[in-house]
């Protein structure tokens, strides 16, 4: 092991290990943090990740801790932590419980989308899960009532039925293809209730916008709209390329006798299918745009940006949010 004098001076744990203005940057970044491997971590992994990242930040890293003991805790420490609240997030909420969650869920929408009730089942699985998913992912600044998380998710999974059971007897006489896609036609109406729904008050009450310092500026609507709507895109982007190419293997693939004669297998290679794309499509999603999301501040509501302006001129030109994932 390298000693504790080993590590640079100035070192700081918090800092990117990859340029976040760039989408190669962030990529790689998202690859790390979402890795699926990270949800093995014991819960004693997780508390000593923890303890050993707020120690660095104290600067009080123990003889004998390496910089690559330090980058992997703060791997473990992103994946399982919300940033906002640093308190640990619900394993099934966390992104890197994307691709095993989601693969097993998607593959299974994907292959039972023949009938009525089996397309009931899944949907209202699919939209527990994302649910789960975007309040623990949500921008903890912004608190959010028992009663809006509830009406969330009915309004949500009432969409999502909605868009799925009426498409699915709307394609009936439609090529088979066609009806293949009926999920994802789903999935993605329902993001776009689910995720502004489940953040609501984000978008009521605005949230917090600091300078480039992590200063506190106020509250933006603006901002808040901004950020889900990124988040929106990115969710809809995450789960497209599974959907609605997979949907088209399967039915090539499903016309050769050796598949013919293995039905019962079909659903596990869906599952496996989705999680070869997701493996891939989590971190690439995740990446489309920048957690630390910014604004100029001439965007913002006028109250606001006269506000700043009037106390710090032209020296902040633009705001920073976190836009949550």
């Amino acid at each position: 092991m390298m000693a504790a004098n080993a590590i640079p001076s100035g070192f700081n744990i918090d800092a990117p290990r990859w340029d976040q203005n760039t989408f190669v940057g962030r990529l790689k970044h998202f690859f790390n943090i979402t890795d699926p491997r990270t949800v093995g971590a014991s819960e004693q992994e997780l508390d000593n990740a923890k303890v050993l990242v707020e120690s660095c930040r104290e600067g009080l890293v123990l003889p004998g801790t390496s910089v690559e003991q330090l980058h992997y805790a703060k791997k473990l420490y992103d994946s399982a932590f919300h940033p906002d609240t640093g308190d640990k997030m619900n394993m099934i909420g966390r992104m890197s419980f994307q691709v095993p969650g989601g693969m097993a869920i998607t593959g299974c929408m994907l292959q039972f989308y023949r009938t009525v009730p089996a397309v009931v089942f899944w949907q209202w699985v699919n939209q527990s899960f994302n649910a789960l998913v975007n309040y623990t992912n949500r921008n903890a600044a912004s608190p959010i009532t028992v009663t809006q998380i509830g009406v969330a998710y009915v309004t949500a999974t009432s969409t999502a039925l909605a868009t799925a059971v009426g498409l699915n007897l709307y394609t009936k006489r439609a090529p088979p293809l066609v009806a293949r896609w009926v999920p994802f036609a789903a999935v993605a109406a329902a993001n776009c209730v689910n995720i502004p729904m489940m953040r609501q008050q984000e978008i009521l009450n605005g949230i917090v916008v600091t300078d480039e310092n992590d200063n506190k500026l106020g509250y933006s609507k603006k901002a808040a709209v901004k950020g889900i709507t990124q988040v929106v895109i990115s969710r809809i982007a995450m789960a497209a390329p599974g959907m609605i190419l997979l949907p088209i293997l399967m039915e090539k693939l499903e016309k050769f006798q050796f598949m013919k004669r293995i039905r019962v297998l079909h659903a596990p290679l869906q599952v496996m299918l989705v999680g070869g794309f997701l493996i891939f499509m989590v971190p690439v999603a995740c990446s489309l745009f920048p957690q630390r999301c910014s604004m100029a501040v001439t965007n913002l509501e006028p109250q606001l940006c006269d506000a700043i302006l009037a106390k710090y001129g032209d020296k902040v030109p633009y705001v920073y949010f976190n836009k949550g994932l």
